[in-house]
């Protein structure tokens, strides 16, 4: 959930998460308050969400740790066009909230890609399933995301960033510390929570506004020195800054007047935080070479403050990031538990994972979310992890706005604009692949293992359960 979110107003929706019902379609990067918010008493329940409060849930989601670590790949792929890569994320996201609007607002009991999948698929159990299974996995790769971002960020903090120990270790602290963090039932508030996103936007901000003293339009040309279709491979990279915004659509009972305020909620923090993602990028793009800005792809926008504000810019983003990637760590370790335990209940996966403690943790997906997450961190690459989780939100995307096509009868939606939707995320899908094909074989071959693998153990988990099942019925 949004890292910006008010814990007051999120009460309701979140409970249903705490109590087994919510399943969640995207992992939020960053819904801390929403989903701690769902653990108070439901007498504070206040169903009265306005516009403003919706933009703080989308842009507080969006930007969570994405924009601090992919920036310098962008850049190595799009070269002096990298900004246009978010530009292009932002018209993806788009077409992609299109069909989160129209289906949130048809079924308004959860909102929720795997509900979605659901209605759409009722005849095919394993579509829905095989969904849920690459949303876990995809907590699993932004944990790893996180982590990985926020150990880089703070060796180069403390001056350790070309020690090949330091940011592992630290990685590995963080998650561990968020683990026990969980364990123990810690609860932060949302005033917190609201101050972290806020404080995220301010700094990225201040960021935008000294920089442009720096920017430099010699160091933008020629746009497009590395092809023009390479902004298109990069914004398929990047689209793991955009997941957020369905957040809204779980929210969608609280919300006052949802026909009206959902649509405007969604798409409006879309464009909000595309306009900084594109602020960031032209900056960072302007005042120094994009060399540079690759060699230091780890910590890349700590680099990029350097020209126009000096050390203390690069401590100020250091800090940024720190802060953007614990409050995601939290949010995602936090969220991801509560939706394995719930796809045990339902028996999506092994019961195991639905044990809880006496506080009411799920202890043993906590746990293995944990393990999971360190070891994709340890052993996974940025690019392995960054384009395992862009194109776990893209593949979702495109799945859900296949729902809303089979079932634009009910939610109202127009065809052309679906279709038109599909078409520009399967293309940025296939663009990425071919590119991955061509520079980076071992990490298609990884990340479409990763994939085969996760539909190859649900149909094989669901079919051993459902023989199981029908074995023990009289």
């Amino acid at each position: 959930m949004p890292d910006g979110t008010s814990g007051r107003d999120f009460t309701s929706a979140c409970d249903r998460d705490v109590r087994g019902v919510h399943r969640d379609g995207l992992p939020p990067t960053s819904s801390l308050p929403t989903l701690v918010a769902g653990l108070k008493d439901e007498s504070t329940t206040s169903a009265a969400l306005g516009l403003p409060e919706l933009i703080a849930i989308g842009v507080g989601g969006m930007i969570g740790g994405g924009i601090f670590s992919i920036l310098g790949m962008a850049a190595k792929i799009a070269g002096h066009a990298a900004f246009l890569a978010f530009v292009l994320g932002c018209l993806v996201a788009t077409a992609a909230g299109y069909s989160y609007v129209r289906l949130a607002l048809t079924f308004r009991d959860d909102g929720a890609s795997y509900t979605y999948l659901e209605h759409a698929f009722p005849k095919h159990p394993n579509v829905a399933g095989i969904a849920g299974w690459t949303v876990i996995v995809g907590y699993v790769g932004t944990l790893a995301l996180y982590a990985f971002t926020f150990g880089a960020y703070a060796a180069h903090f403390l001056g350790e960033a070309d020690q090949g120990l330091v940011r592992p270790v630290l990685s590995a602290g963080i998650l561990l510390f968020f683990m026990v963090v969980n364990l123990l039932g810690v609860r932060a508030t949302g005033r917190t929570e609201d101050l972290v996103v806020y404080t995220k936007i301010v700094l990225l901000g201040l960021f935008c506004a000294a920089g442009l003293t720096s920017v430099s339009v010699t160091r933008l040309t020629p746009l497009f020195d590395r092809g023009w279709t390479s902004p298109f491979v990069a914004g398929a990279l990047v689209f793991v800054a955009f997941e957020g915004f369905q957040l809204i659509t779980n929210a969608v009972t609280e919300i006052r007047d949802p026909d009206r305020n959902v649509p405007r909620g969604i798409y409006g923090s879309i464009w909000i935080t595309s306009a900084i993602y594109v602020g960031v990028a032209l900056v960072a793009l302007g005042s120094m070479d994009v060399d540079r800005l690759v060699a230091a792809e780890e910590y890349a926008l700590a680099v990029a403050a350097e020209p126009a504000l000096g050390h203390a810019g690069s401590v100020l983003v250091d800090v940024a990031a720190m802060l953007a990637t614990s409050s995601a760590i939290g949010a995602t370790l936090l969220g991801a538990s509560r939706m394995l335990a719930e796809m045990a209940t339902e028996r999506r996966v092994p019961r195991a994972f639905s044990h809880r403690s006496r506080q009411q943790v799920p202890w043993v997906a906590v746990v293995a979310m944990t393990a999971l997450g360190l070891a994709f961190s340890a052993l996974g690459t940025l690019e392995v992890i960054a384009t395992f989780s862009s194109l776990t939100f893209l593949l979702v995307s495109i799945a859900v706005s296949v729902a809303n096509l089979r079932l634009r009868a009910r939610t109202g939606s127009r065809p052309s604009i679906v279709v038109a939707g599909l078409l520009l995320m399967s293309s940025t899908v296939v663009l990425l692949l071919r590119h991955l094909g061509a520079e980076q074989p071992r990490v298609l071959v990884t990340v479409v293992s990763l994939f085969v693998a996760i539909a190859v153990v649900e149909w094989r988990f669901f079919e051993r359960t459902h023989r199981t099942s029908t074995d023990a019925a009289p």
